[in-house]
């Protein structure tokens, strides 16, 4: 029975040992809320805040539009046929949705090899590098949302072209984006 016992417990303390909580915050208007049940995120906006200047509040609109703070999100799939299943609409996963061929840009010239997308420090501090290329590249300033989201949506070059600008819906999502962006930023504000 000890042997039992102890079988069970060590297999409760791996489980215990997981990546993080899998599961997004409750109440995802209410950044004191996401700061109060994840102070593990909040370290790490504010970490990539040091580090690259992303301010914290354009940091999480940007995760909350892309992934609703899911470690696991993943686009919708394709179907042929409306019915065959083709694969997913593109590689984006994680937290900050990032697709596999700018993933690992991102670990080569930031030199993170075992950096993962479902992984929230990894996410912030991606966004804060991506982010800065937009500021180097297209100007945006760093604590413009709905811009740098543009940007991020789009990538660098799609910006520069001005494609989000035939994209009506896509314009109306910024809008969004920067208004929880402000909504955070004024919550933050005032969190303890």
């Amino acid at each position: 029975m000890s042997r039992y016992l102890s079988a069970l417990m060590l297999a409760l303390l791996l489980a215990s040992c997981g990546g993080g909580s899998s599961t997004p915050p409750r109440n995802l208007d209410n950044a004191c809320s996401i700061a109060k049940q994840r102070p593990e995120y909040m370290k790490a906006f504010k970490k990539t805040e040091r580090k690259w200047g992303v301010p914290v509040h354009v940091q999480m609109a940007t995760i909350y539009q892309e992934s609703r703070y899911k470690s696991n999100a993943r686009t919708p799939h394709k179907y042929a046929l409306g019915v065959i299943p083709m694969g997913r609409q593109s590689s984006a996963f994680g937290y900050s949705q990032a697709l596999d061929g700018t993933w690992d840009e991102y670990k080569r010239e930031t030199r993170k090899r075992s950096a993962k997308r479902n992984r929230m420090r990894d996410a912030s501090d991606f966004i804060g590098w991506y982010m800065n290329k937009s500021l180097n590249r297209n100007g945006i300033p760093l604590h413009d949302t709905r811009n740098q989201y543009l940007a991020y949506h789009e990538g660098h070059t799609g910006y520069a072209r001005g494609s989000h600008n035939s994209k009506s819906w896509l314009l109306r999502v910024a809008t969004k984006v920067d208004a929880r962006g402000e909504m955070y930023r004024q919550q933050l504000a005032f969190c303890r």
